[in-house]
């Protein structure tokens, strides 16, 4: 009865709906462990990136020569860096053009980094709908599935004059297989997207605040009249 019973019988006897919907969750359940192994290795190095640039710019180097070494390394930085990348091009530009108005170059140097911030945001969020997706559908594919397979286990037994608990426990349990697998596909899915949710917020959050850090800068080397963007540490942090 055991053998008769294993996962794998079950599902070799069920019925073809309750296969495909089986098939389909094995699937997504994949997929939903590959984003979640990706998203957090790319979170990792997103975290490294952001903590190694912020320790150089708060080390005393120029600005200046952060901004040449961020356009060197623009492919390869993290999300702070290509920020900061952003608002000195910008308002470079601006500087390049003769505006001499303080308020228009730090406007223009904190609407860049604040359009750089969101398309890091939502590179950031990628694959964050489909997690939230895979934990919020399965469980009612799987119990879709589950329906089907006991409708189709009691349609059998109609013709049957006599029914025992060894004719109707195959058909039940290969349908409560499916509920079972769409839960092992859903759980994984929101424990990552609640975890990864949680840590992209704390990530936007740092970066908001080096956007005000570093827009502060700006505005003291702004009134002091500076031409020059001097290094960050002699602002204070």
């Amino acid at each position: 009865m055991n053998q008769d019973l294993s996962i794998t019988t079950l599902l070799l006897h069920a019925s073809l709906p309750v296969q495909l919907v089986v098939l389909l969750l094995v699937t997504v359940s994949i997929a939903s462990w590959a984003a979640i192994v990706r998203k957090y290795f790319a979170l990792k190095r997103m975290r490294a990136l952001n903590d190694e640039f912020e320790r150089d710019f708060w080390s005393g180097t120029s600005l200046n020569e952060l901004f040449a070494s961020a356009a060197q390394n623009a492919k390869n930085g993290g999300p702070m860096e290509r920020i900061f990348a952003s608002g000195m091009r910008e308002y470079q530009k601006l500087r390049e053009r003769r505006v001499s108005d303080a308020g228009t170059l730090l406007d223009g140097a904190r609407r860049a980094m604040r359009a750089s911030f969101q398309r890091e945001l939502d590179a950031g969020e990628s694959n964050l709908s489909f997690l939230a997706t895979v934990g919020s559908v399965s469980p009612y594919v799987g119990l879709f599935g589950t329906v089907w397979g006991i409708m189709h286990a009691f349609t059998g037994l109609a013709a049957l004059e006599q029914v025992t608990l060894s004719t109707v426990a195959p058909g039940i349990a290969e349908a409560l297989v499916a509920t079972a697998i769409g839960l092992f596909a859903a759980i994984p899915a929101v424990v990552g997207y609640n975890r990864f949710a949680r840590e992209i917020d704390r990530i936007a959050i740092s970066l908001e605040t080096f956007i005000e850090e570093f827009s502060n800068i700006l505005q003291r080397n702004l009134s002091a009249g500076q031409n020059a963007t001097p290094n960050p540490a002699a602002s204070g942090h």
